[in-house]
């Protein structure tokens, strides 16, 4: 089935495309001096001594990526992949409903799955841009989490899904991949659950930048899965 291997190569993108990114920016970031005196240096606030943030939470994404010029691998990034997960929702709704023999179902995954894209574009396009307001700030961070449930959600109901449907579709996946997204998917729902008593009080700010880049890396891990999840062709 040819929509499997489009799977396979979208999830792929999905993961490398905006893994690849904010390391950049972090690699930016810690290494400033290289781009002394050039076009490109380093805005002062993006600038960072030598850290790695998913284990000691020096700095943040958000930090790293929304200063000039590292917004300008950021923003794109992050666009390019929100792209790719409507492609990616819209084709893994239609393979499951080839499996069911059903016809322009809407899956609700596929609904959860694209507004968190639609989410992620805007993260991308308000990152960096200042208002001393409360409410757009409200909004900004409103709009993070937003993506963050949304995407969640859309991934366990398809893992919920496609475990109903494993005595269907066994020959075409890794049953074993299947059982590593279900706990991905259970271990980054309880991380998130714990993490509201942390993230809604100040202090433990380097806890809450090294919880953010590893939350991002693990909601970025299922795509992997993905590509491992279902058999070539």
């Amino acid at each position: 089935m040819e929509l499997r291997t489009q799977i396979k190569k979208l999830s792929l993108w999905i993961f490398l495309i905006p893994f690849i990114s904010i390391n950049l920016c972090l690699f930016v970031s810690v290494n400033f001096h290289i781009f002394e005196g050039t076009f490109l240096s380093v805005d002062q606030i993006g600038r960072s001594t030598f850290t790695f943030p998913y284990i000691d939470g020096e700095v943040s994404i958000s930090r790293v990526a929304r200063t000039y010029p590292t917004y300008l691998i950021f923003k794109p990034g992050m666009i390019v992949t929100s792209v790719l997960l409507m492609v990616y929702w819209t084709k893994t709704n239609k393979i499951i409903n080839l499996y069911l023999n059903k016809e322009n179902k809407n899956n609700i995954f596929k609904t959860f799955g694209i507004l968190s894209a639609v989410f992620l574009i805007m993260h991308s396009i308000f990152l960096g841009i200042k208002f001393d307001y409360d409410l757009y700030k409200f909004f900004r961070r409103f709009i993070l989490l937003a993506f963050i449930v949304f995407e969640v959600v859309a991934q366990s109901i398809l893992v919920y899904r496609l475990f109903k449907l494993k005595k269907i579709i066994y020959r075409d996946i890794n049953g074993h991949v299947l059982i590593l997204k279900i706990i991905l998917v259970s271990i980054l729902t309880m991380v998130a659950i714990a993490s509201v008593p942390i993230i809604t009080t100040t202090g433990n700010v380097h806890f809450k930048h090294m919880l953010e880049w590893n939350y991002f890396v693990g909601v970025l891990s299922f795509y992997v899965l993905t590509f491992l999840f279902w058999k070539k062709n």
